[in-house]
């Protein structure tokens, strides 16, 4: 089994505590499952009652497993397909915004909350992203768009666009996620990189309608849930910022 570890598994392993082993040998089967969440104490450092929460939500199996996209039909080569599907998972915890009703909140207030903590948001998607700006402009025939969050994927060689939708998925959010992608390939993208990658966070999203709104887009995007630390359980929860100190931190 050790000839199949890095020199980089064994220092993630000797940085971790007995406490968190114990919890990974007792709720994982196999060595895979074990090295994935030693890797996530290691470099994100999570606490005792993180990592338990990550295992009882079966992280290990939900990573990288995002399943409404139009991959399929909108990028050809395989490789770089599979890349994709693997980035990507259907829910994200947002465990830093620490909002009481994400229904009530602007967009922006969220997006406020991830620019703060940019580095935890980079952290829930992977180290290859590197964060290139939030409300990042776009000019077309003399008109100004902006993308919410603009990131690029080293592993992916593509640039990937988040937007951020406080409630429900609607169909008209591909139709803009669309244009956007397509703008970035033809005045942003480099001549060497992959095409743009879309990337639609929202509350909750129907699957039907999702697919459907898939039909005719061109560009490869797909669409993805979050929580937020209010959803999160208390003892995970007293471990955050407090609300009114991220208030501070807006208003400052």
């Amino acid at each position: 089994m050790s000839a199949d570890l890095s020199e980089r598994d064994f220092e993630c392993f000797l940085s971790v505590g007995f406490t968190h082993h114990r919890e990974i040998i007792r709720k994982t089967e196999t060595i895979e499952e074990r090295l994935f969440y030693i890797r996530k104490c290691a470099t994100e450092f999570w606490s005792k009652e993180t990592l338990k929460y990550h295992l009882d939500e079966d992280l290990y199996r939900k990573e990288g497993s995002i399943q409404q996209t139009n991959f399929n039909k909108t990028i050809d080569n395989a490789a770089f397909k599979q890349r994709a599907l693997q980035s990507f998972k259907d829910e994200y915890l947002l465990d830093f915004v620490n909002i009481e009703d994400p229904e009530l909140v602007d967009e922006r207030v969220i997006e406020q909350r991830i620019i703060q903590n940019v580095k935890n948001f980079i952290m829930a998607f992977g180290a290859d992203f590197t964060f290139m700006g939030n409300q990042y402009r776009l000019e077309v025939a003399g008109q100004e768009f902006a993308i919410d969050l603009l990131f690029f994927s080293r592993r992916l060689r593509s640039l990937v666009a988040f937007e951020l939708k406080r409630g429900e998925f609607k169909p008209e959010y591909t139709g803009k996620m669309n244009f956007y992608l397509a703008a970035l390939d033809k005045y942003v993208k480099l001549p060497d990189e992959n095409p743009s990658i879309g990337i639609i966070l929202c509350k909750t999203k129907n699957d039907e309608i999702v697919e459907l709104s898939f039909s005719d887009t061109s560009k490869p995007m797909g669409v993805a849930t979050y929580r937020t630390s209010q959803e999160l359980p208390p003892e995970i929860r007293q471990a955050l910022p407090d609300m009114e100190d991220l208030k501070k931190l807006i208003t400052e």
